[in-house]
């Protein structure tokens, strides 16, 4: 329990005064302020692909807040994957990184970005979705395993022919009148 501090001063040739109140402990509702640990989960993926100015847009779309309830800046992200030993997102390092967006991965693999995302959602392919409205994070060891080549040659063995007209088709004729 914390103890009150008391104050006391006087004036020449008057009455002293008391004063008396409990002083917070510093750090004492520190854990009050902690972001939520989705948030903390969120960053950690997340700064494998993308800047912390991005990661606090897609924090802030998604209505997620600091320990404090004020929305997130790029200056709060720097200062939570410190504090966390998050590792920096560096755009130098890019090429030879494993981690790669959904836009880089249907690239790397040759498949539209929805097929891809479809693929996902069947289970054929593992990737990460921190948060419903932010960036899909894939691996790039996981795009080279038998069940992408797979998906791949699956989408590349379809029938992409144009439809060919049926002569039994009716046309209809459109009054101009």
């Amino acid at each position: 329990m914390r103890q009150p501090v008391k104050w006391s001063w006087s004036f020449t040739g008057k009455a002293a005064s008391i004063l008396s109140c409990v002083c917070r402990d510093a750090g004492a509702d520190r854990t009050a302020r902690k972001p939520p640990t989705e948030v903390l989960e969120a960053v950690r993926v997340l700064a494998r692909i993308c800047p912390d100015r991005l990661i606090a847009g897609v924090l802030n779309r998604n209505g997620l807040l600091t320990g404090r309830g004020n929305r997130w800046t790029q200056e709060r992200i720097t200062a939570l994957r410190s504090h966390h030993h998050i590792p920096c997102y560096r755009a130098d390092q890019r090429d030879g990184h494993p981690w790669m967006n959904l836009t880089e991965a249907s690239e790397y693999l040759g498949v539209s970005a929805r097929t891809l995302r479809l693929a996902v959602a069947r289970g054929e392919i593992e990737a990460q979705h921190p948060l419903a409205d932010g960036p899909w994070v894939f691996n790039r060891d996981t795009l080279r395993t038998a069940a992408a080549t797979a998906l791949v040659e699956r989408v590349r063995s379809r029938n992409r022919q144009p439809a060919v007209p049926n002569t039994e088709q009716i046309t209809f004729d459109f009054s101009s009148t």
